[in-house]
Parts: C-alpha cells; sequence; structure tokens
C-alpha cells in the first residue's frame, strides 16, 4: 500500500526537480521579477473558480490569521521562488539542486530554535557534514579557495532561498494556523501576488514571449499547483515523515534533467561534495538520540 502511494510524493519531487532546471532556463529569457510575479498571477487566476467563494465564506475566521500569512507568502512564495530566479543567472542547475538539498537538515537546526526540540547527534553530525560537502560544492572541489577566490553568488542567492523556504516549513508547522490547506495556500498566491507586483513593475520589461511562455507555464501549473496535489495526497496516505523522505531524492532527480535538458557536465566536486551533503541530511533524519536528556 505505501509503494502505491508512493507515486504522489515521488511525482511532486520530480516536479520541483524540474522547476529547478526552469528557472535556470529561464536566466536571459525573462526577467527574474517578471516570471516571479507571472506565475503566481497565473496559478492565482487558475485556482480562484476553484477556490474564492469557500474563502469569501471564511473570511471572519481568516482575519486574524493574515499577519502570519503574509509572513508565510513572503518566505514561501515570494522569497524563496525569486531568489532562485536570481540564482539562475550565475549558477548551474546542479548546483542549486545540491543546494536545495539541505533544507530538511536546515528544517531540522530551525526547528531546535522555534520550537525548542532538543538537538540530535544526527543533526550535529549531519550539519558538519553538510558543511563540509557544501564547501565542497561552492569551492569547486577546492574548498579552501573560497576564502581567497569568494564564491559564485548565485550559490550564496540560493543558500538563502533554501533557508527561507526551510524557515517557511518550521513556522507553518509552528503556528499550524486552523486553515485548510487549499485555502491557505490560495491567500499566500494573492499575498505573493501583491508584495511582488512593486518589484515587477521596478524591473526591465520583460513581456511574455513564445520562448519563456512554456517555463511560465510550468512554474504555475506543475510546479505551482500539479506538485501541491501529489505532495497533499502523498502526506494523506503515507504521513509527512514517510513522504519527506522522498526529498533526498530531490537533487538526484534535478542532476540528471539538468544533463538531459541543459547538458551540464557533472564534475568530480559535483559527485564528492553533494554525496557528502547527502550523507549528512540522512544522518540528521535517521539518528534521533538527543545530545541532552531531557531532565527527569
Amino acid at each position: 500500500m505505501q509503494l502505491k502511494y508512493s507515486v504522489f510524493p515521488l511525482g511532486a519531487v520530480l516536479i520541483w526537480a524540474g522547476n529547478t532546471v526552469v528557472s535556470k532556463m529561464s536566466a536571459g529569457l525573462i526577467e527574474p521579477a517578471a516570471i516571479s510575479f507571472y506565475r503566481w498571477l497565473l496559478a492565482g487566476l487558475i485556482l480562484t473558480p476553484f477556490l474564492l467563494k469557500p474563502v469569501w465564506r471564511q473570511r471572519r475566521a481568516i482575519q486574524p490569521h493574515l499577519p502570519k500569512i503574509l509572513v508565510l507568502a513572503l518566505l514561501g512564495m515570494v522569497l524563496y521562488q525569486s531568489l532562485a530566479y536570481f540564482a539562475a543567472a550565475t549558477s548551474s542547475a546542479t548546483s542549486m539542486g545540491m543546494i536545495a538539498s539541505l533544507m530538511p537538515l536546515l528544517t531540522l537546526l530551525l526547528s531546535s530554535l522555534f520550537l525548542r526540540e532538543p538537538p540530535t547527534w544526527g543533526t550535529l553530525i549531519g550539519g558538519v557534514l553538510s558543511l563540509l560537502g557544501l564547501m565542497i560544492l561552492i569551492g569547486k572541489g577546492h574548498p579552501m579557495q573560497l576564502f581567497e577566490h569568494g564564491v559564485v553568488f548565485g550559490d550564496i542567492l540560493m543558500l538563502l532561498a533554501t533557508a527561507a523556504y526551510a524557515l517557511y516549513g518550521v513556522l507553518l508547522r509552528k503556528w499550524a494556523l486552523p486553515i485548510a490547506s487549499w485555502h491557505l495556500l490560495y491567500l499566500q498566491i494573492w499575498i505573493a501576488v501583491v508584495l511582488l507586483f512593486p518589484p515587477f513593475l521596478l524591473a526591465p520589461y520583460s513581456p511574455v514571449t513564445a520562448a519563456n511562455l512554456p517555463l511560465l507555464l510550468y512554474a504555475a501549473i506543475a510546479a505551482s499547483i500539479i506538485s501541491q496535489i501529489l505532495w497533499m495526497n502523498g502526506v494523506a496516505h503515507m504521513g509527512a515523515s514517510h513522504a519527506t523522505v522522498f526529498m533526498n531524492l530531490f537533487p538526484i532527480f534535478t542532476v540528471i534533467i539538468a544533463v538531459v535538458a541543459l547538458g551540464e557536465s557533472v564534475h568530480s566536486y559535483h559527485a564528492i561534495g553533494g554525496g557528502i551533503t547527502l550523507v549528512g541530511v540522512l544522518l540528521a533524519q535517521m539518528l534521533k538520540q538527543r545530545i541532552v536528556r531531557p531532565a527527569v
């Protein structure tokens, strides 16, 4: 039965990996501020016939939570994807996917701070290993050269984007807003549209063309709507902990798609740095023993 339902989270992760490659493909074809705005605007318009009326009926219950929904929209919809689009200008899709694989580890670290969850040996050891792997990856096999030659700016932006989304997940769990998942998603989308409108106006004019329209449609429909349907079904049938395990396949899917679709080369430092990072993330998820035992 678990195997039967694994198609849901597997499909969602595959779409998200494809979206990382789409972000890279959009560089030079459309301004980051433009694709961010168009993406959520289109997703919001598609969902409106299905969700506007039920959300409007719940407006009195939703109103007290609007400040928190605004923060969630800023972190998950605006900062994460916008920073990823800007990162794509200088970072490779392969590197972006591997950096994004740190999200489960960053979520555990932030949970220790915001949810007061005691740190585990897995978080500590996994964090050190993942940091080493990240230094090898960003330093292109020479981590000590980071201090001499600096880093690719896009890699830093992708790391910030990943941290923003990890914080989004932690706050989503901490606040546990009494709002249906689809209603919450719909509200975040339209708040994101409002927040992204000023940057869209200030950015250089970037129209929708035949070249960038398929990328925009993928981001708005596949990555914003279909993936959510798949992921929510996966969580409903398998549970959040089992579904989250599939996120470890994200960097692998991203690398495969980037090689096939973009012709990117996979170097030894990708394999070594990415492999060490992935091992660190897996250890953080598997080793649950607390460093400090709770007082009796």
